[in-house]
């Protein structure tokens, strides 16, 4: 007798096709077979040793979170709650051009201070992989959900070249090439970027063409954060279609959105570019969080020269005062490029995070708030801050636009991406409440998407970009990967001023057929693996 049957589930399957009403068994973490409602005169209704009573909820495919910073999160938080809970049973991480493989004892000291802000600093954490192959056997030793990963071409670059501003040579692009074709046989599912941060914005369009064509030779993507969200977005974004063109590399846009007041309304001209490319023959997706707010580290609103030699170069600078002086006009006059080329509003940009608990008084408000509590400049205030904090604070940017989040979430190669940083006293929302925000408040109540469209962007569609043939669908012989919610009540439980609240109306979580959440409560399973690049 089968492990599982789901029965009497609204089942919504991920193809975007209407939903129907069905019976769904499970077993050996696969979907065993679906009987559906119109089957059942005259045909005996499938048996389980253990009965679901799916009765109002919608059974769907899990969610696939396709911009994820939980990179630690996975390995020292076992619970991981805050995707769990919002049914996503796979992550990509890896994101952004910098994470923890492949790596040597200097990188792996320099990417940890570099990105403290958004994942912590890892002092809880026994790191003991260096390459991407050993870090993605340390996620199979069990996690929460599943996890994808992507070579990070910062680190890379970090440990082939350093992080100097200067092209590469010819044996370090070589060695580079070397590095991700060896992440990739290791099981990557392609190649990020963070053309925004140090040192992955040092590399020019040559030398990502060149990595990218390795990507491309193992059948992977390349994820860019690319070189501007705000006054040259437009640009930027064609730049990377160039690119990948030029590489024959599938193209998947990380965090598609259209910020800062340059870009008001601006949404169709992105997506005009992007349907002539589709057009073209092009290879293109995206993923875009449901919210207007961006969530980054202060430290990266800097301009790449602050940043040169890495995080404790950048302390030197910012101690000298004629130096900071200098960062100072950059971001406040120029519009740094670190602050996407628009010169810097401190009203903007709240603290969502320390790493000292000590300097707990500037989270929840802008460093403009915090300045004039101080009676002081806000670059005094952002530059004190984070000589104290050691380059540690995150924030929240609150730079977006409403009517672009809603254009390019309607998009047809659009998927879901929460760029949730789970790290800080008062994190972004989306790190909680991505998922059950766009069934909830973008479905439920703006009827922005269909239900059914929804769920294929959330699941299918992220699916077939990762080459994952059995996962994204409800279909008999996929793996069993599955959430079940209640479409009357799903919404996300966090807010700007309680962000780690869990959302509601999301009872039932399987990852491998086994339950992560059982009647709303995160249960002590841990059936998250690796999932590693499919064979070409």
């Amino acid at each position: 007798m089968e492990e599982l049957v789901i029965r009497d589930a609204d089942v919504v399957d991920g193809s975007g096709a209407d939903a129907y009403r069905a019976d769904v068994v499970v077993d050996g973490g696969r979907i065993v077979s679906i009987v559906k409602e119109a089957a059942g005169a005259g045909c005996q209704r499938p048996r389980a040793r253990r009965e679901l009573d799916a009765e109002g909820l919608v059974l769907a495919p899990g969610f696939i979170d396709m911009h994820a910073h939980s990179d630690l999160a996975l390995l020292r938080d076992p619970d991981h709650s805050a995707k769990a809970a919002q049914g996503v049973t796979l992550e990509v991480i890896g994101q952004d051009g910098l994470s923890y493989a492949p790596v040597d004892d200097r990188t792996l000291g320099e990417v940890r201070s570099a990105i403290a802000g958004w994942n912590g600093s890892g002092v809880d954490v026994d790191f003991d992989w260096r390459s991407v192959g050993e870090y993605l056997d340390r996620l199979d030793r069990g996690i929460a959900v599943n996890a994808a990963y992507l070579i990070p071409q910062g680190t890379v670059r970090a440990l082939a070249v350093g992080w100097d501003d200067r092209d590469a040579t010819d044996a370090e692009l070589e060695r580079m090439r070397r590095l991700v074709a060896e992440g990739m046989e290791q099981g990557a599912v392609g190649m990020s970027s963070g053309l925004t941060y140090t040192p992955g914005m040092y590399a020019k369009d040559a030398e990502l063409t060149e990595l990218c064509r390795v990507v491309a030779s193992y059948g992977g993507y390349y994820c860019p954060h690319h070189r501007s969200y705000g006054a040259g977005a437009l640009r930027a974004y064609e730049e990377m279609v160039e690119l990948t063109r030029e590489a024959d590399c599938p193209l998947h846009l990380a965090h598609a959105t259209m910020n800062f007041g340059v870009n008001k309304g601006k949404a169709p001209e992105l997506l005009t570019l992007l349907d002539g490319a589709l057009a073209a023959g092009a290879d293109i997706t995206l993923d875009t969080y449901p919210y207007t707010p961006g969530c980054t580290t202060l430290v990266a609103m800097l301009p790449s020269w602050a940043s040169e030699g890495g995080p404790e170069q950048i302390m030197k600078r910012l101690a000298d005062d004629e130096t900071a002086e200098r960062i100072r006009h950059h971001i406040e006059e120029i519009g740094s490029d670190g602050c996407h080329g628009v010169p810097m509003e401190w009203d903007t940009i709240e603290i969502s995070g320390t790493g000292d608990p000590a300097l707990g008084e500037y989270v929840g408000r802008t460093v403009a708030e915090s300045a004039r509590l101080r009676g002081e400049t806000p670059w005094t205030t952002a530059r004190r801050l984070l000589l104290a904090d050691r380059l540690a604070p995150t924030i929240l940017q609150h730079v977006g636009h409403e009517e672009n989040v809603r254009a390019i979430m309607r998009h047809r190669v659009h998927t879901g991406g929460s760029d949730g940083i789970l790290q800080g006293t008062k994190p972004h929302p989306r790190a909680y409440g991505t998922f059950p925000h766009y069934l909830g408040h973008y479905v439920r109540e703006l009827g922005v998407l269909s239900l059914e469209e929804c769920v294929a962007h959330l699941t299918s569609r992220p699916a077939a970009r990762l080459r994952l043939p059995d996962r994204g669908l409800v279909r008999e012989g996929h793996r069993a990967d599955l959430v079940l919610f209640d479409p009357a009540t799903v919404a996300a439980g966090s807010t700007y001023d309680n962000p780690r609240v869990l959302p509601t109306g999301i009872p039932y979580v399987l990852v491998d057929g086994r339950f992560v959440m059982a009647d709303g409560r995160r249960t002590d399973v841990l059936a998250g693996r690796s999932v590693r690049r499919s064979p070409r």
